[in-house]
């Protein structure tokens, strides 16, 4: 993984040293609350509902053993034991005291990481595939391009204070999963005819109120103009974006008013003058990063211990069959932790939690850990031999949960437990849903289902691209939860459907559960997934589940 040069390391010390100074003024009265917000968001800090929260930013989701256990200490000396992993593959500490913030930032430049950008109108954290350099579909590594654009857009003269918030996503693979059709820019990892490497360009996607797709503004970017051609995207935006709204001021509406082809014209022409002053990237240095991230020296172990646990031990086969991905490497297993145990807190992980994921990364998984926008922790190489053992450590700390991808493991957003912005609680709306299948034992066949939720319409939980959506509302001073349907996050993107009206808080999980009765009923056979039946019924069966019509005697 990539290690701060020497102009890293003094970039992000002197950030922390100016942020110290300007939390000292904070404290002492010199600056009011709102001289001192637009300086703290520059530095990942927020003012939630009870309390401060301190959003770290974790590059492309790719994080080391000690990264990891820097994180648990700092959950533990500064916060309330835990920290909370987001959608947008960073960590979040929710209950920091201000006073303590410098001394964090310090901790944090310690192992090389830092808060810069996960806040403001800025380029924020950029995201990637968390099963990169190891997924078996995958075209080429995205962290290196992820890499040389957070190295771009962090302290970019000109993108630091834009209309809103901006957002990038690389894919490497042929399957999307780092959901690049909902942000502002998606780069899709391409060959040309000649065999070449380049970028699919999309523009325009996102969520929150205003739902969008993003569209294709280039089929091939080489990887030589990539950057260039990041910067003319942006620098339009920048220049006619609007800010009039702040909800209508993202790219996605500059492309829905102005137009897609019109956006491409203005882009190409500014793209003539950019790539005349800034001549491309440096092969040098992109060659430099690329072998930052060259994959790990793979061990070859007979497969013996791990034949016989599979075979033998339902427990450990369930978990195999749910929470593990092929790896390029026939010998090897892409393992996915879930944060989602049943009643839990979705994207929490412990203290005690941290450090012994910390200590499995080290010891058996090439020391390297991933944060996946869907809250869980990726081990991208583990021998299968040594899955047995890492399946026991699992188990020992909580996280052996097998229900990656099925409907307990559900993307929720901190929602009124902890935002100011909320309008609705999302996190015990995910654990009684999970309870409930739980229960019932359904879950497994059930099968894939994707559950997000959102406890406003910022859509931090992504219920838009969810399978079901949930979205938390405020009417009338009551919890009510709007249900949409068929949403999806990948290559076949969609934006999910408003089925009805919403349901109260102890109205919903009954909802959900007519909902699902009436899918395994419908479906076609037990391969056949929520989504495809969906696609292939439509909406009105679901519908009809969810809001069924109360018979009368006849009069």
């Amino acid at each position: 993984m990539y290690n701060y040069n020497e102009f890293d390391s003094g970039f992000v010390r002197e950030r922390v040293s100016q942020f110290r100074g300007q939390v000292e003024r904070r404290i002492d009265g010199s600056l009011t609350e709102d001289e001192f917000r637009p300086l703290r968001l520059m530095n990942g800090l927020y003012l939630q509902l009870h309390a401060y929260m301190l959003r770290v930013a974790i590059p492309y989701g790719t994080l080391n053993s000690r990264q990891m256990r820097q994180l648990a200490m700092i959950a533990k000396r500064w916060d309330k034991g835990y920290g909370h992993f987001t959608t947008r593959q960073n960590i979040q500490f929710n209950w920091p005291k201000l006073a303590d913030v410098p001394d964090i930032l310090d901790a944090l430049a310690d192992v090389e990481m830092h808060a810069i950008q996960t806040s403001g109108n800025c380029i924020r954290n950029v995201t990637a595939d968390h099963f990169a350099g190891a997924a078996l579909d995958e075209i080429e590594d995205p962290r290196p391009i992820a890499e040389l654009i957070r190295q771009w857009s962090t302290d970019h003269p000109e993108f630091q204070f834009m209309p809103r918030k901006f957002k990038i996503a690389v894919n490497g693979a042929k399957h999307d999963r780092a959901v690049i059709r909902a942000h502002d820019i998606g780069l899709q990892v391409v060959k040309n005819d000649a065999g070449e490497i380049g970028y699919k360009v999309l523009v325009g996607g996102g969520l929150g109120r205003t739902p969008m797709i993003g569209k294709v503004i280039s089929e091939f970017v080489s990887k030589r103009n990539l950057l260039p051609y990041l910067e003319a995207i942006v620098h339009v935006w920048n220049r006619i974006g609007r800010r009039d709204n702040k909800y209508k001021a993202r790219i996605k509406i500059l492309v829905h008013e102005y137009g897609i082809e019109n956006l491409k014209r203005d882009v190409e022409a500014a793209f003539v003058e950019t790539r005349a002053e800034f001549s491309g990237i440096d092969q040098e240095l992109l060659l430099s990063i690329e072998k930052a991230f060259a994959l790990p020296k793979f061990k070859s172990s007979e497969l013996t211990d791990y034949n016989a646990s599979y075979e033998n031990d339902a427990s450990f086969r369930s978990f195999v069959d749910t929470n593990v991905t092929a790896h390029h490497n026939d010998e090897y297993a892409i393992l996915s932790v879930s944060t989602k145990p049943i009643g839990g807190t979705p994207g929490d992980a412990t203290t005690e939690q941290m450090n012994a994921l910390a200590d499995i990364a080290e010891k058996y998984g090439h020391d390297e850990l991933r944060i996946s926008h869907e809250q869980n922790v990726i081990f991208p190489h583990i021998h299968k031999s040594d899955l047995p053992t890492v399946f026991a450590a699992l188990k020992e700390i909580g996280l052996a949960t097998a229900n990656i991808g099925l409907i307990s493991d559900i993307i929720a957003c901190p929602g009124m437990d902890y935002c100011a912005l909320a309008t609705a609680r999302s996190i015990p709306i995910a654990q009684e849903i999970a309870e409930h299948f739980d229960a019932l034992k359904l879950e497994h066949d059930i099968g894939s289902l994707k559950i997000k939720i959102s406890g406003c319409i910022n859509a931090c939980g992504h219920h838009h691209v969810g399978h079901i959506g949930i979205l938390g509302l405020d009417r009338a001073g009551v919890e009510n939860y709007q249900i949409t349907l068929g949403g999806d996050h990948t290559e076949s993107a969609a934006i999910a459907e408003r089925v009805g009206p919403g349901f109260a808080a102890e109205d919903l999980i009954p909802a959900i559960d007519r909902l699902i009765n009436a899918y395994l009923e419908l479906r076609d056979n037990a391969d056949e997934t929520f989504l495809d039946a969906y696609r292939r019924l439509g909406q009105a069966p679901f519908k009809e589940a969810l809001y069924p019509k109360v018979e009368t005697d006849a009069a």
